[in-house]
């Protein structure tokens, strides 16, 4: 079974039959290695879907999925699947769609974190900024009453 990847099938394959998805001819497999979070579409035919380990599920669970028309595979960064027509006799369309920065939403306990932990900063920055307001301020003040101290005394001394 030859192999090849998505660019290579892009750069090679005539005009996919179903607009904005590839074919993958029979007896053609690729390999998905995402850098980002996305949705990999059957439009017509079946893939057959092999993940790499290790797998979670029961002792026979290689990581072969089927996924026919209109089901959809999610893939995370950096995962890596092989694909291949399921029929040996004919092609599968498919679509590989990035999800948007809108569904990629940190999960509840993550975001329970992640908030209090971005108003700690911002607090943190005010008060850092508050702190050095204060101890110009004090030493300006300082600064006075010594000035003023200083009069007194001379003109104490001016006087004597």
């Amino acid at each position: 079974m030859a192999s090849q990847t998505l660019t290579q099938m892009q750069q090679s394959a005539a005009i996919p039959a179903l607009p904005g998805t590839w074919k993958l001819p029979a007896g053609r497999a690729i390999t998905f290695q995402p850098r980002e979070a996305g949705v990999l579409r059957v439009a017509r035919g079946r893939l057959w879907a092999t993940f790499d380990g290790p797998h979670a599920g029961p002792p026979n669970d290689l990581g072969d999925h089927v996924v026919g028309a209109g089901a959809q595979l999610r893939l995370l960064p950096g995962q890596r699947v092989v694909v291949e027509a399921w029929d040996s006799q004919a092609a599968t369309w498919f679509s590989w769609d990035p999800l948007p920065a809108a569904a990629r939403i940190a999960p509840p306990r993550v975001a329970a974190v992640v908030q209090p932990l971005s108003d700690l900063r911002l607090a943190f920055a005010f008060g850092a900024d508050a702190a050095v307001r204060l101890i110009k301020g004090l030493a300006a003040v300082a600064g006075d009453v010594l000035a003023v101290r200083a009069t007194r005394r001379s003109a104490e001394l001016n006087c004597a």
